[in-house]
């Protein structure tokens, strides 16, 4: 039995599979005008960034792989999946089974033709057991990936999955060319994308050129690209009004007043599942137990990070990942509030009178993370917990504090579905759980889910593992940012933004261009 649906009622996890056509590309950006130099001041970046997609992990290399690769599925702007590398797919057996039709005739940067040769070997890159890929926990799922033709790859997963064509969409799964080998050289950079690269310098910057023969119509504008790290966010803001870049992510949003008055600057807020996060190391004390995790939980005051970290844009968090424009957020989950007193008590629980503790923090992070651990330290203090926060370096954030120390502060960018951002956060062993947290019911429910083709069942599956996050997991969630990008008003691009990730889903070097 195969399941053939339109793309909203596959966005509306109506059912277990799609067959979709077509490319994906809105009328609108026929107007757009093509050339100049676009510059992006960025707030990510890190020395320790690589070529390889399986190590992507913050909003430079995820914008620099959306430039060089496609993909085999896109999120589009408006949250529906729309083609790209695969033009149609269709699921079966229960959507264990993933039929995928591939875009012919694409070229890679070298002149060569992607086939279905150079999909198997990029998943494969995430595959196995040596894999240490992020996304190998979300592919994991693949038993088997056969090719009855150059252009069709049909897909057996070891238990149903209606997300598996959004899965297809994540950052790590670029499609680069197979060598001879079967692998895929991710030194250079020979992707199907609108870009070839220039010159990339980890953590400082990258420059692009635009690829001549790229497949894509009334994409991949400017003629010219260069993304510089500007980590500082008052570096950024000053690269932007002082005409160095075009455009700047990350706002520093206490000083976004400043573009007010700032003549030819605008700025673009946008609501989506990006939220500010406090991972615990739960395989060590005092971490290891559930009602400390519970006592730091109460004594965070999470309107006051709202108020004076984001300066209201954003809304309070419930110490899960998923937002409230997702399909099966948890409206009804009793919110966790700021109580010392109950904090106190979870403590007395655990044994204890005090907790002395610390956290980790740069903005790095998230702009104002220094400054959200402090008004933590303040908020806790009544519950008798102490907290010392250190003031990390931004350089090397990502691979000297993050996962490493005990406390750190964090950010997602979120997933288009539950279950992509549960699995890749939460499950127990997944490469990038930051808490290294793990719950066997979790664990159980979350496969369940995946596989669960009745719509009410699936949700209430989806709201007990928000349940259980709140009640027990190991990472705080104290707030929702909305994304913040000031930007000269010689930037166009289309009228609604992607909320997936920051920077229009971090596509605004394919989709953006010059007025």
């Amino acid at each position: 039995m195969s399941f053939n649906l339109n793309r909203r009622s596959l966005m509306q996890g109506a059912a277990a599979g799609a067959l979709i056509l077509g490319a994906g590309v809105k009328p609108g950006f026929a107007q757009a005008k093509s050339g100049g130099h676009f510059r992006i001041g960025k707030g990510h970046g890190s020395t320790s960034d690589s070529h390889d997609p399986a190590t992507w992990e913050n909003g430079f290399v995820q914008a620099m792989g959306f430039a060089l690769y496609n993909f085999l599925t896109e999120v589009g702007a408006d949250g529906n999946l729309v083609p790209e590398l695969a033009t149609e797919w269709e699921g079966s057996e229960g959507a264990s089974v993933w039929t995928l039709k591939l875009r012919q005739g694409v070229q890679f940067h070298d002149g060569s033709t992607m086939t279905a040769a150079d999909v198997i070997a990029s998943l494969r890159h995430h595959m196995g057991e040596d894999s240490e890929s992020a996304a190998k926990v979300i592919v994991a799922s693949i038993n088997n990936m056969e090719t009855p033709d150059d252009y069709t790859i049909v897909f057996t997963l070891d238990g149903g999955n209606a997300d598996f064509p959004f899965i297809l969409s994540d950052y790590h799964l670029a499609i680069g060319k197979a060598g001879d080998d079967g692998k895929v050289d991710w030194q250079s950079a020979n992707g199907t994308g609108g870009y070839m690269l220039d010159n990339f310098e980890p953590g400082v910057r990258l420059t692009l050129t635009k690829n001549p023969n790229y497949w894509k119509e009334g994409r991949a504008h400017f003629d010219t690209v260069e993304m510089l790290s500007i980590t500082d966010p008052t570096a950024r803001t000053n690269a932007l009004l002082s005409g160095q870049v075009d455009v700047i992510d990350r706002v520093d949003v206490k000083t976004a007043s400043l573009f007010d008055a700032a003549p030819n600057i605008k700025l673009q807020t946008i609501d989506g599942n990006q939220h500010f996060v406090f991972p615990m190391d739960t395989r060590i004390a005092p971490f290891n137990d559930n009602n400390v995790r519970n006592a730091i939980k109460h004594a965070v005051n999470r309107q006051e990070l709202v108020d004076k970290v984001l300066s209201g844009y954003g809304s309070v968090g419930n110490d899960h990942p998923i937002g409230k424009g997702q399909r099966y957020y948890a409206a009804d989950l009793p919110q966790t509030t700021y109580d010392p007193d109950k904090a106190k008590w979870y403590l007395q629980q655990a044994g204890m009178e005090s907790l002395n503790l610390d956290l980790s923090a740069a903005d790095a992070a998230f702009g104002g993370a220094v400054d959200a651990a402090l008004l933590i330290a303040n908020s806790a203090a009544p519950a008798g917990i102490n907290i010392n926060v250190i003031r990390e370096p931004n350089d090397g954030y990502w691979s000297n504090v993050w996962m490493v120390k005990p406390w750190t502060a964090s950010y997602w960018g979120g997933r288009p579905t539950e279950d992509q951002m549960l699995s890749t956060a939460y499950a127990t062993g997944a490469a990038w759980n930051d808490s290294f947290w793990s719950n066997e019911t979790f664990d159980r429910i979350l496969v369940e889910a995946r596989a669960e083709l009745d719509e009410a069942k699936r949700r209430d599956m989806y709201i007990e593992l928000q349940t259980i996050l709140s009640t027990d997991g190991g990472v705080v969630v104290p707030m929702f940012a909305n994304y913040v990008i000031a930007m000269t008003t010689a930037v166009g691009h289309e009228e609604q933004l992607g909320s997936n990730m920051d920077m229009d889903s971090e596509r605004s070097i394919e989709r953006w261009w010059f007025v």
